[in-house]
């Protein structure tokens, strides 16, 4: 698996920064499809200091229109603080517009303040979630349904049947219930085995076919550069703000395969969430490895990004197996 991860921050949020930086996020996706990547990820957060993916069906629609055949994964959409009938319209417009490229991991989220900026009652998400997730399933019929006392319909209906890939995330058990209970797959935050078990039991005592797409037990966020220690100690602080970001939104309850506990470079160097590496070093994992190539991390300069994303396409990529040219989730 080859990966693209892209959050979008810069420290600062200077607007013609920030500007050059989605456009070269829209660019480097161009320049992965053509070369074989299987996906790029996105994600959503809001009111973050450093701009962080505010927008991720927006971002995904300009992929899709710079690209023909590279998939978007949306990991994770924030479904409780959105109007379930526009994202089910939205969702459905990108899936046709797309071809069905796009999936999404939906999830609860875990900051408060999120919920106060949407006008969102914090004690009652989880009800919310539940709420939205079935007005999602509804509205992709395309039949007429009750919607808080009306009759809704929504059209037009999505190119993927019965539905666009949807996941369940989360790192908790309530979550491995909740994507047994709308018979959809489950997407753990981490790799957490006894999670994954349990909504695996879940499904059997509902008699649904489950789905569990966890990730591996070491994913590092790749950073590919001629020279690491010269990368570690000239651009290691964009990797620590990020880090750092990330984890101050974590409470104790939260699982999460990104979760850092670093508070210097050398910290995060150690723990190895985020890896430099040349590229002898990345093919070195092997073929088989996943590969989450991450650019553009903590504002890093947008050259030092494409630097990072040309070593790996011209002395990586071409020794690993390549995508195959259907490999977004195709409508059935």
């Amino acid at each position: 698996m080859k990966a693209l991860r892209l959050t979008l921050t810069q420290p600062g949020l200077e607007p013609r920064a920030m500007s050059a930086r989605y456009q070269a996020a829209v660019e480097m996706c161009a320049h992965i499809e053509e070369r074989g990547f299987d996906l790029v990820n996105l994600e959503e957060h809001h009111g973050v200091h450093n701009g962080w993916s505010p927008s991720p069906l927006v971002l995904a629609g300009l992929i899709f229109g710079r690209c023909r055949r590279l998939p978007v994964s949306i990991a994770a959409f924030l479904l409780p603080l959105h109007d379930p009938i526009r994202v089910a319209e939205d969702i459905a417009v990108l899936d046709l517009a797309s071809g069905g490229r796009l999936s999404v991991v939906l999830g609860v989220g875990y900051r408060p303040s999120e919920y106060a900026a949407h006008g969102k009652d914090w004690d009652r998400r989880g009800a919310l979630m539940d709420e939205c997730v079935a007005t999602l399933l509804k509205a992709w019929t395309g039949e007429p349904f009750d919607h808080h006392g009306s009759t809704v319909q929504v059209s037009p209906k999505p190119l993927t049947q019965p539905h666009p890939l949807v996941m369940i995330g989360g790192s908790a058990k309530v979550s491995a219930r909740r994507a047994a209970r709308f018979g959809l797959p489950f997407s753990p935050a981490g790799h957490l085995p006894e999670l994954e078990a349990y909504y695996y039991e879940q499904c059997r005592e509902l008699g649904v076919k489950g789905m569990c797409l966890m990730p591996p037990p070491n994913t590092p966020m790749m950073f590919i550069h001629e020279d690491p220690d010269k990368a570690w100690a000239t651009l290691g602080h964009h990797f620590l703000h990020e880090a750092t970001t990330y984890s101050a939104w974590q409470t104790t309850d939260v699982r999460s395969a990104l979760r850092s506990a670093a508070t210097t470079v050398e910290q995060l160097r150690a723990e190895g969430i985020h890896q430099i590496l040349t590229p002898e070093q990345a093919l070195a994992r092997g073929p088989d490895a996943v590969y989450c190539v991450h650019a553009l991390c903590g504002g890093m300069p947008i050259e030092e990004g494409w630097k990072c994303l040309t070593l790996f396409t011209e002395r990586v990529l071409p020794h690993l197996p390549r995508a195959a040219p259907d490999s977004g989730p195709s409508p059935s």
